[in-house]
């Protein structure tokens, strides 16, 4: 588990009683002029503020379980259940302060038959939502000698200001914007670049008219998805206000067209349409057979995605119509600080929430001269390149609508991703087999020359990708025999244009 380097800044402030000792109540939380982060509300502190305590740690009450770490502890209350998870909070202030961790209670919910109800009262916070208890009936005990980074790093990932890592973007990482772009324009220099267009979606009548408000009035009882639960909007709009979630639910339906009884396309009647400048989108010709390609996004403040690349080596556009959205970018060879890929990039590991990867590795990935920065504001819409690495966060409530395409100029991506990584493949229905010879097999119909150009690029590629593993191991093809070098050790793999893992309905 990452420990938040803003709990270090936050550590404690004290005074000291003129004979240098410090005293009890002289410790609190200093905010950070950056984040200002208030002090917890049940008083609950880093863990190394206990150093400076002098009074009774809450820990030397947990008995038998004293000797078990905080991480520990967390991971046994998972296997309680709610009426026993409540009852041992009452039985320490310790045990309190771990027992009404909101994840803890998150789980309960998400495994109770609550979950599975479209519409009911939020209560603003998971605890209280699942024992039904108003904001009167919440109990709040003292805990301010309990010393819990595991307990704190949430609270404190949930307040941090999100202005310190989205301003003064460097110059040289600021992602190319344009009021607009010409098809041509993007083929020819921008289908492998990230870019903002400023000027592109404002005729759009999704634009002129949908807010937060709007679609709560007119869409109140339709049922959304949001992550693992299916709620209505109207108790989405609820949690979205009233919540201080870490990383908060993040609605994200692919199928809102039909559930919003909305037509998209040019034309009269029609709610947006996608740009020209991307061109002809080749999974079009999948017609019904198509895997999951727009979706519907609605999120409050902190809530987004952490770093991942499109599923099936598509490329995407991401249209914000109300609201503003931080991205920060790298290109498919670069390594992301703390983002980890397996071998055969089917698994990504990086830490569990944004603000963490924000307090840890936003630093060092901003001096990286792959990095790319942006903020799209309403109105504006970013271009994602098929492969690249993304991390975006909400910067205020909003909506967005997004689409993953398949561009011309990148029709030999595509082609190795379905073929070579079949188990990567997703967003399609179960009675497609076999999404690469589909595909083909409607290239063959409709764009043969197309799909002949897309074979040369692959088979160009995998003959480079040859040459530059001989070239690594040291072998020579141009004799009749390949006979290993003689020169000194060299281990210079240059293999950094393999894909990586695809994250399913993640922009």
């Amino acid at each position: 588990m990452l420990l938040c380097h803003e709990q270090r800044q936050i550590d404690v402030a004290f005074k000291t009683n003129g004979h240098g000792n410090h005293t009890p109540n002289d410790f609190q939380e200093l905010p950070s002029t950056e984040s200002s982060v208030p002090a917890h509300p049940l008083g609950i502190k880093p863990l190394g503020n206990q150093y400076f305590f002098n009074g009774t740690n809450a820990r030397k009450s947990l008995g038998t379980l004293q000797p078990l770490p905080d991480e520990m502890l967390t991971q046994l209350f998972e296997f309680l259940d709610k009426r026993t998870l409540r009852l041992l909070g009452y039985t320490c202030r310790f045990l309190f302060a771990h027992c009404v961790s909101d994840d803890l209670w998150k789980s309960i919910f998400l495994e109770s038959e609550l979950a599975r109800e479209p519409s009911f009262q939020w209560q603003g916070s998971w605890r209280a939502t699942v024992l039904g208890f108003s904001r009167e009936r919440q109990t709040k005990i003292d805990c301010s000698n309990v010393f819990s980074d595991v307990l704190h790093r949430p609270f404190v990932c949930s307040y941090i200001s999100l202005r310190q890592f989205t301003s003064n973007i460097p110059p040289v990482n600021e992602i190319n914007r344009f009021e607009d772009l010409s098809y041509e324009e993007f083929a020819d220099k921008w289908s492998s670049k990230p870019f903002i267009l400023t000027k592109c979606i404002q005729a759009w009548p999704a634009y002129r008219t949908w807010s937060l408000d709007t679609l709560l009035k007119m869409y109140s009882d339709v049922i959304f998805r949001a992550e693992a639960v299916d709620w209505s909007f109207s108790t989405y709009y609820q949690y979205m206000f009233d919540n201080r979630d870490e990383s908060p639910l993040y609605l994200f339906d692919k199928k809102f067209a039909e559930k919003m009884k909305i037509e998209v396309g040019k034309g009269d009647g029609m709610a947006y349409w996608k740009p020209d400048c991307f061109g002809p989108d080749l999974f079009e010709i999948l017609g019904a057979e198509r895997p999951a390609h727009r979706w519907l996004i609605v999120g409050p403040e902190r809530s987004g995605s952490t770093f991942h690349k499109d599923p099936n080596a598509t490329s995407a556009w991401n249209a914000v119509l109300q609201g503003a959205k931080y991205w920060i970018m790298f290109p498919p060879s670069a390594s992301v600080p703390g983002v980890y890929v397996s071998k055969d990039n089917s698994e990504v590991t990086s830490p569990l929430s944004i603000a963490e990867w924000l307090l840890e590795f936003h630093a060092e990935a901003r001096l990286l001269p792959e990095c790319r920065e942006g903020i799209c504001r309403a109105g504006e819409i970013l271009h994602v390149p098929s492969g690249w690495w993304h991390l975006v966060v909400n910067l205020e409530s909003g909506i967005a609508l997004t689409q993953n395409f398949v561009p011309k100029s990148h029709i030999s991506d595509v082609l190795s991703f379905l073929r070579d990584r079949p188990e990567q493949v997703s967003g399609f229905e179960k009675d497609v087999t076999d999404p690469c010879g589909l595909f083909i097999d409607r290239l063959k119909e409709q764009y043969p020359g197309l799909l002949e150009d897309g074979l040369k690029q692959l088979a160009a590629k995998q003959t480079q990708k040859k040459r530059r593993w001989d070239d690594a191991v040291g072998y020579n093809d141009t004799e009749d025999q390949p006979q290993k070098k003689s020169s000194g050790f060299s281990f210079g793999f240059a293999l950094g244009d393999e894909e990586g893992d695809e994250e399913d309905e993640m922009i």
